[in-house]
């Protein structure tokens, strides 16, 4: 398998995204290649100081291989994707895109980038193109609560969906809950206002209507937004702008939480503190994002995993180990027919 990394994208990159590549060829299969996106020279040097030839991991070979591809030009996180995508064709995110599309000669099977979000939309739709029954491509977050991980679609790439890009979301959500978290028959929601059927906007109810009368599908209505961490709906689609805000406000309060209870324990007991601190770190790497890697985009004929822009190297690992599997399991070939069996309805 051939994995692509946009080594220029993120807060913390080149140094972090670089380092969790490295960590990742150890636990792929000596068959499989990474595939390094960037600027040529710090990608050399950053293998040269760690002892990786291009042929495997350090001296003795293992793992999987590395191959790069030098980049002359770099997204920032404040371009705009569209037109930053149209010209800088030459980017780290530009290229990886390019080589995982279907007909590239030395295809990605799937690629990861950290960077700017749009961009990455942008240039897996241009590059890569979307799956046949596919009319818009979103983004599904793996997000961990006390009920377990729940799957939320979409954060990001389609800020006004109409019904029928709501009603793919649930259908491509319930099949990577399946195919990727191991649920068996997960209970598929849309968030809303609340959770009676006459609350929502008429989009919403044609949206909802679509869901319940879609075939396999095992969609429980509406959940208001308190009732995903209560553990309501193991899939929770809704458009893009709350769906980024509302991931943006759970990471800052969770955040604040565990910072305001630890100085208040340590205020009132220090040795309570140091009691409780193992027990604190046990429950927040239970739900930190890190684990996860990346987030797919869900519905372009190819894999793209898009991480947090404040991603360390424990992220990237877990991006690239989580790629191959999103790989591995034939998630679009599921996804794909799955959706003949949801049409736009007719005016």
């Amino acid at each position: 398998m051939r994995i692509g990394v946009d080594i220029m994208g993120g807060d913390n990159a080149p140094d972090e995204i670089l380092k969790g590549s490295f960590a990742a060829l150890p636990k792929l299969p000596a068959e499989d290649t990474l595939v390094l996106f960037g600027k040529g020279d710090l990608i050399e040097e950053a293998m040269k100081d760690r002892g990786i030839s291009a042929s495997g991991h350090g001296s003795g070979g293992l793992g999987a291989k590395i191959e790069v591809v030098h980049c002359s030009e770099v997204i920032e996180m404040s371009d705009s994707p569209v037109e930053s995508v149209r010209s800088k064709r030459d980017s780290s995110i530009c290229r990886a895109a390019e080589y995982s599309s279907p007909k590239h000669a030395n295809r990605c099977d799937a690629w990861i980038s950290a960077g700017n979000t749009g961009a990455c939309v942008t240039a897996s739709q241009m590059y890569m193109r979307r799956l046949p029954n596919v009319i818009r491509p979103g983004i599904a977050v793996t997000i961990p609560t006390f009920a377990g991980p729940i799957v939320l679609v979409d954060v990001g790439a389609n800020i006004e969906p109409k019904p029928i890009h709501l009603a793919q979301y649930g259908i491509m959500g319930d099949a990577y809950a399946r195919g990727i978290l191991g649920i068996r028959n997960p209970r598929v929601a849309m968030m809303n206002v609340g959770g009676e059927e006459g609350k929502g906007t008429a989009e919403t109810k044609v949206a909802r209507d679509l869901l319940r009368n879609a075939e396999g599908l095992n969609f429980i209505g509406y959940v208001e937004g308190r009732g995903v961490f209560d553990g309501e709906a193991d899939v929770v689609i809704t458009d893009g702008v709350v769906g980024n805000v509302m991931i943006k406000l759970a990471e800052g309060l969770s955040k604040g939480l565990f910072q305001a209870i630890a100085h208040q324990v340590l205020e009132t007991d220090p040795e309570l503190a140091v009691r409780l601190e193992p027990v604190v770190k046990a429950i927040y790497a239970k739900h930190d994002y890190h684990e996860y890697g990346g987030a797919p985009l869900l519905g372009v004929n190819g894999t793209c995993l898009i991480s947090h822009g404040s991603s360390v190297s424990r992220t990237m690992m877990n991006a690239i180990l989580r790629a191959r599997q999103f790989v591995l399991c034939g998630l679009n070939d599921i996804i794909n027919t799955r959706l003949e069996s949801i049409q736009e309805p007719t005016a």
